[in-house]
Formats: C-alpha cells, sequence, structure tokens
C-alpha cells in the first residue's frame, strides 16, 4: 500500500495526474506481489455446462464502506446520469429536488453527465448499465468519481442501437452489468462499433476445430444463445436492441434464469462454511480456456456486484460454443499474477489511479483509490477475444 501512495505521488509529479491524461510506459513490469491486497487461494472449481467458475478467496480484506456504488446512487438520488444538454429539476429518494445544470450543447451518443451529490466517492466499472435517455449506455472505463465535484463527462458506450428519443433525459439503474464479450470492447478495445456488434451476436469468441472423425474438424453444438436466437428475440421484444431487453426477457431471459439459478446453487454450495476466509473474486473459464476474473478489495464489495456479474459470465457462457473441456487449475491461478508489458496510467490527483497492462493476448486493468486509502478496489484480467 506505501508503493501505491508512493506510485500516485510520483505519477502527479511525472504530469500524469491530471484527468484524462495517460502515460505509456514501455515493457514496464507490475510492480508488487501477486496479492498486494492480501493472500489470494483459489478453491475448487465450479464446473456447468461449459463454464468453470473457481472463487478466489482471502484471508485479508479492506474496508469499502466509504465507497458508494452506482447502483446505490442512482437508486438514492444522490447519483445524477443525464444527457448532455439536459437541463432540469430530478429528485432524489426522499423527494428532495435537485437541480441538473446544463452541461455541453446537445447529447452524444458516447458522452453523457453525471453529478455526484451524495458524501461518499463513488465507484463506477466499465460494463454497468444505466437505462433512460434517448438510449441505453454503458460505462466505459473503470473510475471514481469525487464528493463534491462539478458535473461530470462520462464516457459511455451505446447498447441500444435502434433508438435516439425518449420522455426523459434521465438514467436510472439497470442492474445490470453486460456480458464479457461485450465489456471487453467497452473496457480494452473501446470501439462503439465492436460493442454492437457483441450484443446483436453474443459473444465475439471464435470457436476452436476439434478433431472430428478420421482427424477431420468437428464443428461444436450450437451456441443455445446463438446469433439466430438473439436475433429472434430482437424481432420480438427489442426492436431498438436493448441489451436489457435481449437478454432479460422472453426465451433468452428464460434460459438465462435457469443457468444463473444452478450456477448459484452450485457456488453456494462450494464456499458455505468458509472459516477466517471470504470470498473476493472470481477466475471464469469456458470450456478449457480461462478467459476472465474479477477482483475485489473486499467480500462485500464482491457480494455486492455478484448477481449481476454471474448473469453477465451466464449470458457469454450461452452464448459460447458448448464445448465440455475442463479448465485446469493451474491455468487459472495464472489469472492471479501480474502481468509484464506495455503499461497505460490515467490517474486523478487525490482521487484514483487507473492502469492497464498488457502481454499478449491478456489485458490485466486495476483500480486504485487515493483517498480515504489506498487500496486495488477492482482487478480485472481477461484472454482477449479479439
Amino acid at each position: 500500500m506505501e508503493r501505491s501512495i508512493l506510485g500516485a505521488i510520483f505519477g502527479s509529479l511525472l504530469g500524469i495526474g491530471t484527468l484524462g491524461g495517460l502515460a505509456l510506459i514501455g515493457a514496464t513490469p507490475n510492480p508488487g506481489p501477486g496479492n498486494p491486497e492480501g493472500n489470494w487461494r483459489l478453491l475448487d472449481p465450479i464446473i456447468y455446462e461449459n463454464i468453470t467458475i473457481f472463487p478466489v478467496v482471502s484471508s485479508t480484506g479492506q474496508d469499502t464502506s466509504p465507497f458508494l456504488t452506482l447502483d446505490e446512487g442512482l437508486s438514492s438520488g444522490e447519483v445524477i446520469v443525464s444527457e448532455q444538454g439536459a437541463a432540469g429539476l430530478a429528485r432524489t429518494r426522499d423527494g428532495r429536488p435537485v437541480t441538473v445544470p446544463q452541461y455541453n450543447s446537445g447529447a452524444s451518443v458516447n458522452q453523457l453527465v453525471l453529478i455526484n451529490r451524495s458524501k461518499r466517492p463513488l465507484l463506477l466499472l466499465a460494463g454497468e448499465l444505466v437505462s433512460g435517455g434517448k438510449q441505453d449506455r454503458i460505462i466505459g472505463k473503470d473510475r471514481i468519481v469525487p464528493v463534491g465535484s462539478d458535473p461530470l463527462p462520462l464516457d459511455v458506450f451505446c447498447v441500444e442501437h435502434g433508438r435516439w428519443t425518449g420522455a426523459s433525459s434521465q438514467f436510472g439503474a439497470s442492474k445490470t452489468i453486460v456480458h464479457p464479450s461485450v465489456r471487453e470492447q467497452a473496457a480494452v478495445a473501446q470501439n462503439q462499433n465492436e460493442v454492437w456488434d457483441a450484443v446483436r451476436s453474443g459473444t465475439l469468441s471464435k470457436a476452436k476445430p476439434s478433431a472430428g472423425a478420421a482427424g477431420q474438424p468437428a464443428a461444436p453444438p450450437p451456441a443455445p444463445l446463438s446469433s439466430v436466437v438473439i436475433g429472434d428475440a430482437i424481432a420480438a421484444a427489442a426492436p431498438t436492441q436493448a441489451y436489457a431487453k435481449i437478454y432479460e426477457a422472453g426465451r433468452v431471459g428464460a434460459s438465462v434464469d435457469s443457468f444463473v439459478e444452478e450456477l448459484q446453487r452450485r457456488f453456494n454450495r462450494a464456499t458455505l462454511g468458509l472459516k477466517g476466509e471470504r470470498v473476493v473474486g472470481v477466475v471464469v473459464a469456458y470450456g478449457g480456456d480461462v478467459a476472465w476474473s474479477d477482483i475485489f478489495a473486499s467480500g462485500e464489495l464482491f457480494e455486492h456486484y455478484w448477481g449481476k456479474l454471474l448473469r453477465s459470465y451466464a449470458v457469454e457462457a450461452l452464448a459460447r460454443p458448448t464445448y465440455r473441456e475442463t479448465a485446469a487449475i493451474t491455468d487459472a491461478r495464472e489469472f492471479l499474477r501480474n502481468l509484464h508489458g506495455r503499461e497505460v496510467v490515467e490517474s486523478e490527483p487525490g482521487v484514483y489511479r487507473w492502469r492497464e497492462i498488457t502481454e499478449g493476448r491478456l489485458s490485466l486493468i486495476e483500480l486504485e483509490s487515493v483517498t480515504p486509502k489506498a487500496m486495488t478496489l477492482h482487478r480485472l484480467l481477461l484472454h482477449r477475444t479479439s
């Protein structure tokens, strides 16, 4: 943690401490031990159909109660998200009026305005969905919004391609985080067209050829959420291609619900009775390929996000080819190590430090708070599909 504080101070002195400022550091290793926040340990894998989940547990944890999450802030009215150029009044949950100042001249697909009127810094994760306005959007990057900040231009991506109108310019909590193929395009590729493609196709992961009869390649069984099934859902329930309507309603939603229910049952059984440890994250594999991990600074923070993260992993599993290989725990442990490669750093002095490290097809993104205490709030490591 001392190293984290020194890194934030050093970054500011180098001039990378302005909001949105980027620094490129070539071939710089990620400093510190594999787990700067405590001792991580993988539990035995939880296997169902083509997905394997390795719970990550720790005997230590940070106090993350000073931070507000997006769902909490939008539900209470302490956080306001609106289209650019919108002005008017909003109300908090207890009915108090809040003035929403006009920011910029007009609405923009890839930028909204956020106001944090709470007494806690606000934590945002890439891929969190806000619903309303002229079209539904997802947060483009992990970040922290400090207490008492001015109206903030917020980078977002559209996940509702066919609508640009709405009765209100305000956005509400959706309690949804998009599945990994979509989230990757926002958090790593930062490409709007790829975000739309991932919403419509379900997954951007390419099927691997497997040996069939006489050594000939054999196609895997079709995914339950194939592009045809998703297309039918769009035609029947989501003509504007709204993410939530595609993946939460009708046949698609029912398939995801039953998949999540069984995964949650197995997860509860596998993590019951832990003594002196808390689940702080997961490593996720599809078939034999370890693909994704989300790890948090505390068990409480993990529990807040777990429901919508689990659903997002389930959508990805259902959209990927249904191979039955099982990932090895040795491969999962690789997702707990530091990466050595090209590093990009973004920081806001006294608030947070964000960094991305790329090594081959792996990308590591860490969000570190500076105040009220230095800690890595969220760590995402993924194997890129593109």
